[in-house]
């Protein structure tokens, strides 16, 4: 192997490296998008079943890091009225949001687990994943200015990471989900996790209207 060729494969896996320590580190913290996931998981009767709302979240994402890549989000970072916009209508949405979830309750009957319908999932997956302003501003900004240190192939293979990194969580935080309901037959555990990712999303909605007012 030529020494140009051995450089090219060098660099080529440094973009990928790049993108999968760098996707892993902005989707592992908690968030809305999270916890809706986990929490279709463990809502429904079979983990296919929360399928809609992984695709959903996991398409939403995949649009945001190509978005990201081609530079639409240095556009986006500087027009102002689009970042108070986007607080806006996501401080609303996590009320909402944190309203359904502290109100749910864990269902022991088979029959009464598919609490969110297919077309439900996807709108409120969408929801959590386009309408969290930082989602944009932040995460999107970040791989974005990333992303231009490569060019070419590397620039695609630290796409197509990134896309993988967030397409791999997300199916596993809904496997996650089910595995816990399987475990907590009671319900019991599930009824506090509901609780604490309320608080999570309010608290993230209280953050976004002091975004507003800063």
């Amino acid at each position: 192997m030529r020494k140009t060729d051995v450089k090219g494969v060098f660099f080529s896996m440094n973009a990928m490296i790049h993108g999968i320590v760098l996707a892993f580190g902005l989707i592992l913290p908690l968030g809305a998008q999270n916890v809706f996931i986990f929490q279709q998981g463990a809502w429904q009767r079979h983990i296919w079943l929360a399928l809609p709302a992984v695709i959903s979240a996991s398409v939403c994402d995949t649009l945001l890091i190509v978005l990201a890549v081609a530079g639409v989000s240095v556009i986006v970072q500087q027009v102002p009225v689009f970042e108070t916009g986007m607080m806006a209508v996501g401080f609303l949405f996590l009320i909402y949001m944190g309203w359904v979830t502290w109100n749910s309750r864990p269902k022991t009957d088979d029959k009464e687990n598919n609490i969110f319908t297919a077309k439900k999932q996807a709108a409120f997956a969408a929801a959590v994943s386009l309408l969290n302003p930082h989602a944009i501003l932040d995460t999107v900004g970040v791989i974005g200015t990333s992303s231009l240190q490569y060019s070419g192939l590397e620039k695609w293979l630290f796409m197509a990471a990134c896309i993988a990194v967030s397409w791999i969580w997300l199916i596993s935080l809904a496997i996650a989900g089910r595995l816990f309901q399987t475990i907590d037959t009671s319900g019991r555990l599930m009824l506090i996790v509901n609780k604490c990712s309320a608080v999570v999303m309010w608290a993230a909605a209280v953050y976004f209207l002091f975004s507003i007012f800063r």
